[in-house]
């Protein structure tokens, strides 16, 4: 099975966080029934509608309720923590459930600081082999938000400063290898997969090829990027202990149903849900297809959403199943990292299941 899954334990409009952890429970003990190969969690903070801001603990609590699939982050933001505190608490899951944990790990702050100053370049949509690339979204905007400013300061000490990340990733892989001068324990040795994530072809991916690391790359934040991630990652790779040749996972959003017109009533509220995190307000509770129609959408409103909405996989199993087969050919996946939202959690099950068994089929 080359499907994974990423999961943000979304909470949904009329919902609690509470439910929505047990929602990621249940929707992972039946992701290991169907056969996908791992179930990974995001890191999100002050989001009102996303309850994963503790992706190591909510991955100790799937691992226990599960007992084959590789339970993972999809990604630990390492610039909030520090390296030992990272490998210290996925060693404590590894020693209870062995050989079964992904640690997942995105830039978070520093690639914030960078899209806050970076200069904005846009370019027309183009169509590659069948799969849409469309025009850049302008994160330098977003990332200048003073929400997310503020935000920054209470996710680390006062005065802190996040070292440069590949530092961080070989300080990381010699807690994890036992070649530090100091001792991670429980850590050291641990049987952990380390992952980097990636939106572009900067530093995330230049770090995990130059490192011989696996990389996820983010069609489904950024779809407008994501070739260039994957080629700066295959060029800058060199072979590791842990990888003989380059290994990339890619993202996608999508929602299943038996019909066409059903499943695009099942993701009417993504565009509105985008939008939110868009804004700077920070992930709102996943709104039901009614609430999306009554927003007064303007032409900005849809500008601003239009790259993520024009590259969800929305349809039929066989119908989304063959546009994550384009996705993977062009890009040259090893495996796809499939995220689904819906307003109501047996339809996102449902959507899993029915991809997991177009996926199978020759």
């Amino acid at each position: 099975m080359t499907l994974s899954i990423l999961d943000l334990a979304p909470i949904v409009s009329g919902g609690s966080p509470g439910q929505a952890l047990r929602n990621t429970i249940d929707l992972a003990r039946r992701a290991e029934e169907f056969g996908y190969r791992r179930y990974w969690l995001a890191e999100h903070h002050f989001a009102p509608g996303v309850a994963s801001s503790a992706p190591a603990v909510l991955i100790a609590l799937v691992a226990a309720a599960t007992t084959a699939i590789r339970v993972g982050s999809g990604a630990v933001q390492l610039g909030h923590q520090t390296p030992l505190s990272v490998v210290e608490q996925f060693g404590l899951i590894d020693a209870l459930h062995p050989g079964r944990i992904d640690l997942g790990i995105g830039r978070s702050g520093q690639r914030r600081a960078e899209l806050a100053k970076a200069a904005w370049e846009p370019r027309p949509a183009r169509v590659v082999d069948g799969l849409l690339i469309p025009p850049p979204f302008d994160f330098s905007q977003l990332a200048k938000h003073p929400h997310l400013a503020h935000y920054a300061t209470l996710l680390q000490q006062p005065g802190a400063q996040t070292p440069d990340f590949a530092a961080q990733i070989d300080e990381v892989l010699a807690f994890l290898k036992g070649t530090h001068e100091a001792r991670a324990v429980p850590g050291e040795g641990a049987d952990v997969e380390v992952w980097i994530l990636g939106s572009s072809g900067g530093q995330s991916a230049q770090v995990a090829g130059e490192r011989g690391l696996p990389f996820a790359a983010n069609y489904h934040v950024s779809p407008s990027s994501v070739l260039e991630a994957v080629e700066a990652y295959r060029e800058a790779f060199k072979p590791s202990d842990a990888l003989a040749e380059p290994y990339v996972v890619v993202s996608a959003d999508a929602v299943v149903a038996e019909d066409e017109a059903k499943a695009r009533e099942l993701a009417k509220g993504y565009g509105l849900w985008v939008r939110s995190i868009r804004t700077g307000a920070g992930a709102m509770r996943y709104p039901t297809g009614e609430e999306a129609d009554a927003h007064a959408w303007t032409d900005a409103d849809r500008e601003l959403v239009k790259d993520r909405v024009d590259t969800q996989f929305v349809g039929t199993p066989d119908q989304v199943a063959e546009r994550l087969r384009v996705l993977r050919r062009v890009t040259g996946a090893d495996e796809l990292l499939v995220t689904t939202i819906t307003h109501d959690h047996r339809d996102r099950v449902r959507s899993y299941e029915l991809l997991a068994e177009a996926w199978k089929r020759p």
